[in-house]
């Protein structure tokens, strides 16, 4: 008969099966993989250099070797004879180059004309003739020296003529001369030699100087030296796309880069500081010609370099043409004439340019936009921080005009043009966000996802055959989505095929293969947002994933368009100076404005970004604050902007949907109804411990509030606000004792109220019990009673009594509820007064008290009688005692504590297991009273 184990047996030994089988199918894997890796010819090893890419590959030809973490440093090797003989050709070409120098500098004078000419010219052609006899015996570092040293002495060749052919000529004009000459020479040096590095880009650098010092020796105006600026940075461009060798390409590439960018500093400088239009229209030539020159490198530049080149172009191109009727306008409006040329610049999305390059024209157009908006930040921030004076002096008296609100010293009419400029900023933003559709399709290729590299994740919606996602065959204007292909699981090997892995296949899933694909691409763009557009974050390349959906920028753009609005007819008012009234009916009403823009977008159904309605929240906000402010120069407007504020808010949070909006709303309105009864007590003449009960209006109302919607989110939030106006009246009351007990005892009755609901009760009970007795203290501290006990036995007694009531019907019922209250409201005061009384028979009489209720307390078994008793009775000890441990702490030796406490130290680490066991036990005891 066949034993059939338990289910629990039975299910125990099923599980150590399948986890056996995990273990040993893991194994294998990991084998397989190693194998596929192994079989792999090894990939051939790149120059070393910079290559920020391998950080963290497998050494090449080794399979499996693990990779290395980044910022590994390989141990050093053994100087090998080549590093040491490239040492040895450096220092001695460099003590061979002193010598020239020392020799023609120094030693000029011995020597008559036909020596020096005789003893350069030898050693020159000396010098130039062995690198080529090098060469052909493959000494090649060692041409490269004497290269390097006939190069040095080419240079005093032409100072030697200089100084004894033409000493008269001009320095400048004879430097620009021999420069090109030279580079001339070792231009053609460097081709015929092609195996030597140096010559070339020596001749580069040569090359940077002809134009230049020619102009300088011309004594041309700066335009002249602009364009020979430019002129020398388009050869060099033109060096760097055809030019031989990675070396001279790299030279010529800064040394481009150094004279585009000082030819268009010049043309710059120029444009800005011209007289009239006219004057600034040869330095916009110049500016035009170095945008077409960068343009024209970044046709045929890389990645990087075209989109650098595109911005180069595209900031140029402003410059030129934004300074023509920036000259002809006041200082305060220039900053429009440059933002309608960088807006100018969106049309190369029409254009037939490269994509990198359009790219870099789009950045520059945005980082102008960014600059005109950052200059219009100082007007704005006065606007918001300017009305904080007014906390100084409320209620002084209604200034002239909106500016005189504000306090601000700033220029404003060098400001004159930073309304317009938001506000054309935030047109354009939110042109953006309402046909953002078709913006999508425009700019679609430019923006388009790029496909990744052949390992990894399957081309986004361009799988070929074989892949686990078919090609996509939806398109950026369908906005359709692609069907996923069926083999999408790791371990497809073709389309259309179930799950069953093909041995090498590519998706495979070994562990380590490349080519596992994302299961499904769609063929929307990531741009084009929607539901039919796959999310941004799923699958692609590493920096696809790190771009936003098309519903998110549609999003940011609406968001920053009513920011942009917002901030465009504020700066309005303060550029304008308008009346008072006016500037503070202009915030609330904007305001207003933006509390609908929030709701409307928070409750609507559409599929949308919620960067909208969260903006205009928060602007709401910020701009309630600005009015609020703005309006403390007035008592009336003071009543009148925060009485609309809160009836705004309070509208708001009936119309908003449930949510964070709906709270934030309702919790603004409480703090502006808080605020509008602080008003009221300043216009009683009230002072402000008298205003305190005044303020506890609104908490009041919080309460019924919160009992009206129970258990609705938005409830917590409005009373816990209520509670923050409760704790503000208590503040104010602190300087007066007898309003300070009033203001506790009906905080206390708040509290209560607020207890009566179940789901309150946990918490207001013990608060509204702690504020009633704090009340009470507060009341006999005020009235200056010295026997205490008088006024709190009598409450002692029949809490004590009801408490034990309690617990007779109800024996699980906590003592702290039955007895916590009616104890600490006798022995808490008389400890207070203990500690202040100078005689011996409170603090005896206190002492025995707190024996007996703490020897009732263990006898009980009751937690609140003996915690309370014990804590206060080792208080009243320890203040009996003080004086006799102070005189006794005096006569001790110094060193006596500190020993002390260090055998204190040693005893309890010695035991220290013994004593947490202890604390243990102790905590379950008091854990089990109740």
């Amino acid at each position: 008969m066949e034993h059939v184990p338990p289910p629990a047996e039975e299910l125990a030994r099923l599980d150590r099966e399948l986890a056996e089988l995990d273990a040993r199918r893991a194994q294998l894997l990991t084998r397989r993989a190693w194998l596929l890796a192994a079989l792999r010819p090894p990939a051939p090893t790149a120059a070393p250099g910079w290559n920020p890419s391998a950080w963290g590959a497998r050494a090449a030809g080794r399979p499996g070797a693990p990779a290395q973490p980044w910022g590994y440093v390989p141990p050093k090797q053994p100087s090998a004879p080549r590093s040491a003989q490239n040492v040895l050709l450096t220092l001695g070409g460099l003590l061979l180059t002193i010598a020239a120098i020392a020799f023609t500098l120094v030693s000029w004078g011995s020597m008559g004309i036909g020596g020096r000419s005789a003893v350069l010219a030898l050693v020159t052609a000396g010098a130039l003739a062995a690198p080529a006899v090098l060469l052909r015996r493959g000494l090649t570092a060692t041409a490269e020296a004497l290269a390097a040293l006939a190069l040095v002495l080419t240079l005093l060749d032409a100072y030697a003529v200089h100084a004894v052919a033409a000493p008269d000529t001009d320095g400048l004009g004879f430097t620009a001369v021999a420069a090109a000459v030279v580079a001339g020479l070792w231009t053609a040096y460097g081709l015929a030699l092609g195996k030597l590095h140096l010559p070339l880009p020596a001749a580069v650098v040569l090359t940077q100087w002809p134009l230049l010092f020619g102009a300088w020796a011309a004594g041309a105006p700066a335009l002249v030296v602009g364009w020979a600026l430019l002129a020398t940075a388009v050869l060099d461009g033109a060096i760097a796309l055809w030019g031989k060798g990675t070396g001279t390409r790299v030279t010529a590439c800064v040394g481009g880069s150094v004279m585009a960018f000082s030819a268009l500093m010049v043309g710059l400088t120029l444009s800005v500081t011209a007289s009239g239009p006219l004057g600034a229209l040869a330095p916009g030539a110049l500016l035009l010609a170095g945008a077409a020159a960068a343009l024209a490198g970044a046709w045929r530049a890389p990645r990087g370099f075209a989109r650098a080149g595109g911005v180069v172009a595209g900031l140029a191109a402003v410059a030129a043409l934004g300074g023509v009727p920036a000259a002809a306008v006041p200082e305060g409006w220039r900053v429009l004439a440059y933002l309608l040329a960088g807006l100018a610049l969106t049309a190369v999305v029409r254009t037939r340019l490269p994509r990198n390059a359009a790219i870099g024209v789009l950045v520059a157009a945005a980082a102008v936009v960014a600059g005109a908006l950052v200059g219009a930040l100082p007007g704005l921030a006065a606007v918001l921080l300017g009305p904080v004076t007014l906390l100084s002096d409320v209620w002084a008296g209604s200034p002239e005009g909106f500016r005189a609100a504000v306090g601000s010293t700033l220029p404003w009419s060098e400001l004159a043009a930073a309304p317009v400029v938001l506000a054309v900023s935030a047109g354009l933003l939110g042109s953006a966000y309402r046909w953002w559709p078709s913006l999508a399709r425009i700019a679609a290729p430019l923006i388009a996802r790029e496909e990744p590299g052949p390992t990894g994740a399957a081309a986004y919606g361009a799988g070929p055959a074989g892949s686990a996602g078919a090609p996509g065959t939806g398109t950026p204007e369908a906005g359709g989505a692609a069907a996923p292909g069926t083999g999408g699981e790791p371990g497809a090997g073709t389309a259309g095929t179930g799950g069953t892995p093909a041995p090498g296949a590519s998706g495979a899933g070994a562990p380590g293969v490349p080519g596992a694909a994302a299961p499904g691409a769609s063929g929307a763009p990531w741009y084009a947002g929607g539901r039919a557009g796959a999310p941004w974050y799923a699958g692609g390349a590493p920096a696809a994933r790190r771009r936003p959906s098309g519903a998110a920028l549609r999003g940011a753009a609406g968001a920053g368009a009513a920011v942009l609005g917002w901030g465009a007819l504020l700066l309005a008012g303060a550029v304008l100076d308008v009346p008072y009234a006016v500037a503070v009916a202009g915030e609330t009403i904007l305001v207003a404005g933006l509390l609908a823009l929030a709701v409307r977008r928070a409750g609507s159904g559409r599929d949308a970004s919620a960067a909208v309605p969260v903006t205009a929240l928060v602007v709401a906000l910020a701009g309630a604050v600005s009015a609020g402010l703005l309006s403390l120069a007035s008592e009336g407007a003071s009543y009148a902007v925060f009485g609309a504020l809160t009836a705004l808010f309070a509208g708001a949070s009936v119309r908003a949907g449930a949510g964070v909006p709906r709270a934030v709303f309702a919790v603004a309105a409480t703090v502006g109804g808080t605020v509008l009864t602080g008003f009221a007590g300043r216009s009683l003449g009230l002072a402000p411990h008298e205003a305190a009960p005044l303020v506890l209006l609104v908490p009041a109302l919080t309460v019924l509030f919160g009992a009206r919607l129970r258990r609705n989110p938005v409830a917590l939030p409005v009373e816990l606000t209520g509670a923050l106006g409760a704790l503000v009246a208590v503040g104010l009351a602190v300087p007066d004792a007898p309003f300070l007990a009033l203001v506790l005892a009906l905080c206390g009755v708040l509290a209560a109220g607020a207890a009566v609901r179940p789901e309150r009760r946990p918490v207001a009970g013990y608060l509204a019990a702690a504020l009633f007795v704090l009340a009470t203290w507060v009341r006999l501290a005020a009235s200056e009673v010295s026997f205490p006990e008088a006024y709190t036995l009598p409450v002692t007694a029949p809490a004590l009594v009801v408490g034990f009531l309690r617990r007779r019907k109800d024996p699980e019922a906590s003592s702290w509820t039955a007895y916590g209250p009616g104890l600490a409201a006798t022995l808490l005061p008389s400890l207070a007064v203990a500690w202040t009384d100078p005689d011996w028979q409170r603090p005896l009489l206190l002492g025995v008290a707190a024996l007996v209720v703490t020897l009732l307390g263990a006898r009980y078994r009751l937690q609140s009688l003996l915690l309370l008793g014990g804590a206060v009775l080792a208080l009243d000890g320890l203040h009996e005692l003080a004086p006799y441990v102070v005189q006794v702490a005096g006569a001790l030796p110094r060193w006596l504590p500190p020993a002390l406490a260090g055998l204190l130290l040693l005893v309890v680490g010695a035991t220290y297991e013994q004593r947490l066991r202890d604390a243990r036990r102790l905590k379950d005891a008091l854990g089990r009273m109740r």
